[in-house]
């Protein structure tokens, strides 16, 4: 039974977010799932599992990388917003 989502409250620092990335790393992950059943199909279920913790491991790192980029543009948006605060202590 599926719920409805009326709205979402997003962290300010994943505003910057590259959906349209991690829906592909998604999309790649679905095509490696049908890979590895077509090899546990063919009888080779070692191979099947391989692949699937091998790409389980990067499809984590890929979307992690995607939330540390959307944090230093964050980051980065924020220092522009203020720039006389960055350098107040240096004088």
């Amino acid at each position: 039974m599926s719920r409805r989502v009326r709205s979402v409250r997003v962290p300010a620092e994943l505003d910057e977010l590259d959906l349209t990335g991690v829906i592909a790393e998604c999309a790649k992950y679905l095509r490696d799932l049908e890979s590895a059943t077509l090899l546990k199909a063919q009888g080779n279920r070692e191979a099947a599992e391989a692949l699937l913790k091998a790409r389980q491991a990067d499809l984590g790192k890929r979307v992690g990388m995607k939330v540390w980029e959307a944090r230093v543009k964050y980051g980065e948006k924020l220092r522009k917003d203020v720039p006389g605060e960055a350098h107040e202590g240096e004088a």
